[in-house]
């Protein structure tokens, strides 16, 4: 199975498994996420979850949403009054522990602020995101008001991270976020501990929030290779 038939396998067990009718729902950020709005798109045509309230994390998801005829609202809207039954989203590395890297796709802020009024949390990912430790395979994104750089980037390295200002792939320049903030990536030359780390970084005055998740994973889906999709649930 190849990784694009891999993540359309993952995306569509969640979405079977996990949302039904009349659900508040937080949809993520990223190619895995994008298959689930589809495979929600299929079931809305055999007539089911005809009356679902997704909020989508990013601009990317909502306009996913919007051409399969998906309804969006808002943390905001009366009829998601600020708590969400369900938030199913990817990850760029998760840990024994299910503490997550996140923030690949530059939505890091609202997709914490979702998986944070969530009642429950499902991740979705491919076994090459797994690792026994954070911070092996991926950098750790962080949000920063645009006018705080350059101290925010000293802070960063004072913690021992090598730091890189991301830029825009299509455009010139950094990329901006929907927030209009800027993203620093830090690589650790060592693993992180998780809560430690999530809890420095976002008391650095400039920091909006960084991509450590450590707030409760309730569903894991995980895809491998060989097209066995294992969901582990506590």
């Amino acid at each position: 199975m190849n990784p694009a038939e891999l993540k359309r396998a993952i995306a569509a067990l969640a979405a079977d498994e996990m949302i039904h009718d009349n659900m508040k729902l937080g949809i993520g950020t990223g190619s895995t996420a994008i298959e689930l709005v589809r495979r929600i798109r299929e079931r809305r045509e055999k007539g089911e979850l005809l009356n679902i309230f997704p909020v989508p994390t990013s601009l990317q998801t909502e306009i996913e949403c919007i051409r399969n005829n998906i309804p969006v609202f808002s943390l905001n809207d009366p009829a998601i009054g600020g708590r969400l039954d369900l938030t199913i989203d990817g990850a760029d590395e998760v840990d024994d522990e299910w503490h997550l890297i996140k923030g690949g796709g530059g939505a890091l802020l609202f997709e914490k602020v979702v998986a944070y009024f969530s009642e429950s949390y499902a991740i979705m990912v491919d076994s090459s995101k797994l690792a026994d430790k954070l911070g092996k395979k991926f950098s750790v994104p962080v949000e920063v008001i645009p006018q705080a750089i350059v101290p925010v980037s000293k802070k960063l390295e004072e913690m021992g991270a090598k730091t890189v200002l991301r830029t825009g792939v299509a455009i010139v320049g950094p990329a901006i976020t929907k927030q209009g903030n800027v993203i620093i990536d830090c690589s650790f030359a060592r693993p992180i501990e998780p809560m430690e780390t999530e809890k420095a970084i976002n008391a650095i005055a400039g920091v909006m929030e960084n991509g450590i998740f450590t707030l409760r994973v309730n569903d894991l889906f995980v895809g491998y290779p060989d097209g066995r999709i294992v969901h582990n649930c506590r």
